[in-house]
C-alpha cells in the first residue's frame, strides 16, 4: 500500500510543486520533537513511501536514502526538549513546521493536523500522511531521524533504554524513571517526568 497523493495531484495539474511537513516524537517523555518537509517534482512517482508508522524500521532507512535523493528540496528541524519546555509540544511543533513552510520552495503547503498562520496557501490535513505523500515523506525523515538520534542517547544514558522505547512513557522507561530519575532528555514539562522531579511518582 501506498500512500495516496491527491493533495500533490491537484497543484501538479498546474505546474506547482507542495511541501508536505510533518513529526516525529509529539508523545514522548524524552528526546528531542524532529519535523521534517519534503517537496518532490511534478508527478513524482512516490512509489512504496507510506505513512513511517506502517513501515518497518529497514523499509523507512531504505526510503529515507531515496527520498534525500529525489526530492527539490527537504529541511529537518531538531527541536531540544528545552524548547518544547518552554513553549509547550505544540507551539514547538507549530513553530518547527513554520521554519520549514517559509523556507520552502513553493506557497502550497500541506501539514499533518497543524494550523500554519503564514501567507501561504496552507492545508492541515487529519491522518495527513495516509493522504499525502509528501507528508508521508515528512513523516519517514523525521522518524528515522529522530530513533537515530534516540540510538545514541542509549548510549549516553543506557540505564533508560532509549533504543528500544525511543522516549515513549512505556512500563519499562516508566520503571527507569523512578530507579534514576529524569536525565538530561528528559521533557520536564511532561507530568510523569513531572511528577518524578517532585518526588511524586509511585
Amino acid at each position: 500500500m501506498k500512500t495516496a497523493n491527491e493533495y500533490e495531484k491537484l497543484a501538479w495539474e498546474k505546474g506547482l510543486t507542495v511541501v508536505g511537513i510533518d513529526e516525529a516524537g509529539r508523545g514522548p517523555l524524552a528526546g528531542p520533537l524532529v519535523v521534517a518537509g519534503v517537496v518532490f517534482p511534478v508527478g513524482y512517482d512516490s512509489g512504496e513511501i507510506n505513512d513511517s508508522k506502517q513501515l518497518t524500521e529497514k523499509k523507512r532507512e531504505r526510503l529515507y536514502d531515496i527520498i534525500i535523493r529525489d526530492a527539490l528540496f527537504y529541511q529537518i528541524e531538531i527541536v531540544e526538549p528545552e524548547e518544547i519546555d518552554r513553549i509547550n509540544i505544540l507551539e514547538a511543533d507549530r513553530a518547527a513546521m513554520t521554519r520549514i513552510a517559509l523556507a520552502a520552495p513553493t506557497d502550497i503547503v500541506l501539514t499533518d493536523a497543524v494550523d500554519l498562520y503564514i501567507k501561504k496557501n496552507v492545508t492541515s490535513l487529519i491522518k495527513g500522511d495516509t493522504l499525502s505523500c509528501s507528508i508521508a515523506a515528512g513523516s519517514i525523515l523525521a522518524k528515522v531521524t529522530r530513533d537515530r538520534l534516540m540510538y545514541e542517547y542509549d548510549k549516553l544514558y543506557p540505564e533508560y533504554g532509549f533504543a528500544k522505547h525511543k522516549g515513549y512513557g512505556t512500563k519499562a522507561h516508566m520503571e527507569a524513571l523512578r530507579k534514576y530519575g529524569a536525565c538530561p532528555i528528559h521533557r520536564r514539562s511532561f507530568r510523569p517526568v513531572l511528577d518524578t522531579l517532585q518526588g511524586t511518582l509511585f
